[in-house]
């Protein structure tokens, strides 16, 4: 059973998440969101979309990595972007970045302090050699 319904983007965690949401992404400036939503925050044009209160993903294939301390599944999506959701907390983080911008992990270190805002209760990633 799941502590934090889905899409909780105004749940109490979210709202710690929020207090945490980095002024600027490298060069990028925080920008208006058409969500009315604190647990939504968004940088730069096109923008990077920050969402915390999404599901926390399962077992995947798609490569996990780990940015100082904070776990990602990096998941490519159709349109050439990139969505990194955090590993192992809920509610958890979902950051879409659009194809515009090449170094991608890059961007994420700004969102360190959000993320940690959510404990990593749910186990960490794991990868495996062949």
């Amino acid at each position: 059973m799941r502590a934090v319904p889905f899409d909780a983007a105004d749940s109490a965690p979210c709202q710690e998440v929020a207090r945490h949401w980095p002024s600027t992404i490298g060069p990028y400036e925080a920008r208006v969101t058409a969500v009315q939503s604190e647990g939504v925050a968004a940088w730069g044009d096109p923008p990077i979309v920050a969402r915390c209160g999404k599901a926390p993903p399962g077992p995947t294939t798609d490569p996990c990595i780990d940015v100082n301390g904070v776990d990602w599944v990096a998941t490519q999506l159709d349109d050439g972007g990139t969505m990194f959701t955090t590993y192992g907390r809920e509610p958890a983080l979902e950051v879409l970045v659009p194809a515009d911008y090449d170094s991608h992990p890059l961007l994420l270190p700004p969102l360190g302090d959000a993320a940690e805002a959510v404990p990593q209760t749910l186990g960490e990633c794991s990868s495996t050699d062949g």
